[in-house]
């Protein structure tokens, strides 16, 4: 049994939220069916169960080719097994898991419970390092992971840590330096540690491995898979998901197949090798709002635009017409204007924002007095929840990619200005920082304790939106296009609303954060 002293040093390791395999965030995310990558899988486990194998498999693919349903399928796998060490997927956009500074203390944090015969090493090195959490990366690597699994009571025993999307960290050195460190691990001997990683082939993760020893890896590159096995994987897919379909009304009673072999065969040629595109179409055509026969119509539509060499024409063009379907319709041009620009606003903002929020919080956030009858139709690309008090997200980075890149989303009612967008969630954070006051949670006590407040009363005083505009007004400051207005707006914070915005971030114990804003703010101005 653990010491209360070992229990009380390991809770003082910070575990990013949503960062594991089997976290709540990621219930509903496909997995691999059981015929279906077949081969790939059991190159992954024969990597894995080889004592000679290189110490990191990299698994690379471009958007879309179904990377992170292989890693988190091989996490469960390897889980039953009692061989998964850890496993962090990345996801950009969403608070912790989109940056590597909780990523060695997350992965330290499950260690502990994974190889129980590392706590008192790793409760041993955060006593000797108390601030370890605020020291380098190379340092939280160090004394957290590396020196534990080489001091551990001799045990022969081999275990992976699955690292997902790697690309999506937003800090292309600290990428780098991850990947370096990790390598390290190849030294281990009594309990070896391999790591699987997944990514888009980006400069940043081409330079971290192109600057690695040969011998410390072997990549795999999804697309490089024979077209006729991935296809065949697809129609799998396929056959699967709109099987559940035939028991929709209209449907269960006809004398032929639906949808039939050379509709489904027709779909595994537009999905061109992206098992995105699959999975959105699955979604799109089981939107209660529409038969299935009828959306599967609108995606069977011709296309009539010039061929292109694009690899992700077909879905750029699945895209576009979900889009034309589900946000404007046959509206009339003056309504169809309207909703192309709440469309914008909204789910413009939705893909750029630095954490997921509640759909409630979101229309706070933009003050608006509801979003729901904007997402209600875009349930095929963003997971929208039932509840406005839930989280909204985008279900693959691809469709950001998309919506932001004027050279795929050719549709200007739905491309997004990404400069515009985040100097416009900055006027909408600077307008909610200045309803902030002086003891804003009421508490008549100066001198109090954070750390004695009910947490209740500061999520009641300081909601997630009024915690946003806190945390990341700046960043969006800064990523935006300013003018002198935004400058004054600024000023005016400095003036009047900035002594509670400091209050309200030691409330929400983000203070350290506030202190690098006001750096950066004093160089970002001396340069405006």
């Amino acid at each position: 049994m653990q010491t209360q002293e070992q229990q009380q040093c390991l809770s003082k390791l910070s575990d990013a939220e949503g960062a594991a395999y089997n976290d709540r965030l990621w219930e509903h995310e496909d997995h691999c069916l059981p015929d279906t990558r077949v081969e790939l899988r059991k190159k992954i486990m024969d990597w894995f169960e080889d004592p000679n194998g290189e110490c990191i498999f990299w698994l690379n693919g471009m958007a879309g080719t179904g990377k992170s349903t292989i890693s988190r399928t091989v996490a469960w796998e390897l889980a039953e097994k009692k061989r998964l060490a850890a496993s962090f997927f990345f996801s950009r956009g969403r608070g912790d898991i989109s940056h590597a500074g909780q990523f060695f203390t997350t992965i330290a944090s499950q260690l502990t419970k994974s190889l129980p015969v590392l706590r008192p090493l790793i409760s041993k090195a955060i006593q000797e390092h108390s601030d370890i959490w605020k020291q380098r990366l190379s340092e939280q690597w160090k004394y957290l992971i590396l020196n534990p699994l080489k001091n551990a009571p001799a045990q022969s025993i081999q275990l992976v840590v699955v690292i997902d999307a790697l690309d999506e960290c937003d800090s292309k050195d600290d990428i780098q330096l991850i990947l370096k460190l990790l390598a390290q691990a190849r030294c281990l001997e009594t309990i070896r540690l391999r790591v699987l990683v997944t990514s888009r082939p980006e400069m940043p993760i081409l330079l971290g491995f192109r600057n690695l020893p040969g011998e410390t890896y072997q990549d795999f590159v999804l697309h490089s898979i024979p077209p006729p096995t991935v296809d065949q994987d697809i129609s799998t897919f396929f056959r699967r998901k709109l099987s559940s379909v035939k028991s929709e009304p209209g449907l269960s009673t006809t004398s032929t197949p639906w949808p039939g072999e050379p509709t489904v065969q027709r779909l595994v040629e537009k999905a061109a090798g992206l098992f995105i595109y699959a999975a959105t179409i699955c979604r799109f055509i089981q939107d209660d709002n529409y038969t299935p026969e009828e959306q599967l119509s609108v995606i069977l539509e011709e296309d009539h635009d010039t061929p292109s060499q694009s690899p992700t024409k077909h879905l750029d063009d699945m895209y576009t017409k979900l889009l034309q379907h589900s946000v404007v319709g046959n509206q009339t041009v003056r309504v169809d204007d309207h909703l192309a620009v709440r469309f914008r606003e909204i789910v413009g903002s939705i893909i750029i924002m630095f954490d997921i929020m509640a759909t409630k919080e979101i229309a706070k956030l933009l003050h608006l007095r509801t979003i729901s009858t904007t997402l209600a139709s875009l349930g095929s690309v963003l997971s929208v929840p039932e509840s406005e008090g839930q989280p909204v997200r985008v279900f693959h980075p691809s469709f950001r990619d998309f919506l932001l890149d004027s050279q795929r989303c050719l549709d200007s009612r739905f491309l997004i200005d990404l400069k515009e967008t985040h100097i416009t969630l900055f006027r909408n954070c600077i307008m909610l920082l200045a309803e902030l006051r002086q003891d804003l949670c009421n508490l008549r006590e100066p001198g109090v304790s954070v750390g004695d407040i009910p947490e209740h009363i500061i999520q009641r005083y300081i909601p997630g939106h009024i915690h946003y505009a806190c945390r990341y007004w700046f960043h969006h400051f800064q990523l935006g296009n300013p003018i002198q207005e935004d400058m004054d707006r600024i000023l005016r914070f400095l003036e009047q609303d900035f002594l509670h915005w400091l209050e309200a971030l030691s409330l929400i114990r983000e203070v350290s954060n506030g202190v690098l804003i006001v750096g950066d703010l004093e160089i970002t101005l001396r340069v405006s």
